[in-house]
């Protein structure tokens, strides 16, 4: 089965604490993969991997490997830029500049260099289209992005990313602020994009994972208990403590 991201014997510490114990698990392309646990499980560190944003943390210390199309992104050589433009991250709640909708979607391709405006609106255009936000903010361009909803800024997020053309969407609790509705939006645009990119979530919202993700990995306590197909690993769990945590018993 081909692999987009793989980890091989992936442990991480923050100084003292051994938040990663020996983590191995392959993320597909073209699909969505959950990761779920109790609190402090280690979810998020796992994901910040994905792009080295763990980086930044200070007295963290990484061992084993995590494959990019087979390349192992620890390597001392790594373009950490170009590796956040391939692995692009949404964050748990709206984060979009007090800037107009497109200064918004088209910040990162500025960075890179872009400025003209005449190539920037087929961007805009494209990555609004992707998140089904086009029709509703193509007259609004100028607009303040503070001024949309919620769901429309994280939409506005997604967007963002998309918009330096990534190959893996990496989303951190990206519904934990936002009402039901506006999640079922969210979710159905998650399945929309799964046809272009590697998408791995990060939810406390088991529902969640099995409504949208295709594989699922349930940890705690920093250890991979287990992963595999969603349907089986919450149907007919191999692991006991899998089987405590998705029906409820603790977590």
């Amino acid at each position: 089965m081909d692999s987009k991201i793989q980890t091989e014997g992936l442990d991480l510490h923050y100084g003292k604490f051994h938040a990663l114990l020996n983590v191995t698990l392959s993320i597909r392309p073209r699909a969505i993969t959950a990761i779920i646990g109790p609190s402090g499980c280690g979810k998020s560190t796992l994901l910040r991997c994905f792009d080295r944003m763990n980086d930044l943390v200070k007295g963290v210390c990484i061992a084993g490997r995590i494959l990019l199309d087979g390349v192992d992104i620890l390597a001392p050589a790594t373009d950490l830029s170009l590796l956040r433009r391939r692995v692009g991250m949404v964050f748990q709640r709206p984060n979009p500049f007090p800037l107009s909708v497109f200064d918004n979607v088209t910040y990162g391709r500025r960075i890179l260099g872009e400025t003209r405006r005449a190539r920037l609106l087929p961007v805009v255009e494209s990555s609004l289209r992707a998140t089904g936000l086009w029709d509703e903010l193509k007259d609004r361009l100028d607009a303040s992005a503070l001024e949309l909803s919620p769901e429309q800024q994280q939409r506005l997020c997604i967007s963002r990313v998309v918009a330096v053309e990534p190959e893996v969407l990496l989303m951190d609790e990206p519904c934990s602020a936002l009402d039901p509705i506006a999640t079922g939006g969210i979710e159905d645009l998650m399945r929309a994009l799964a046809d272009r990119y590697a998408i791995v979530i990060v939810t406390h919202n088991m529902q969640q994972a099995a409504r949208v993700a295709a594989e699922t990995a349930f940890m705690l306590l920093g250890e991979l208990v287990e992963f595999g197909p969603t349907a089986r690993v919450f149907e007919n769990p191999h692991d006991q403590r899998t089987e405590d945590y998705v029906s409820g018993r603790y977590g």
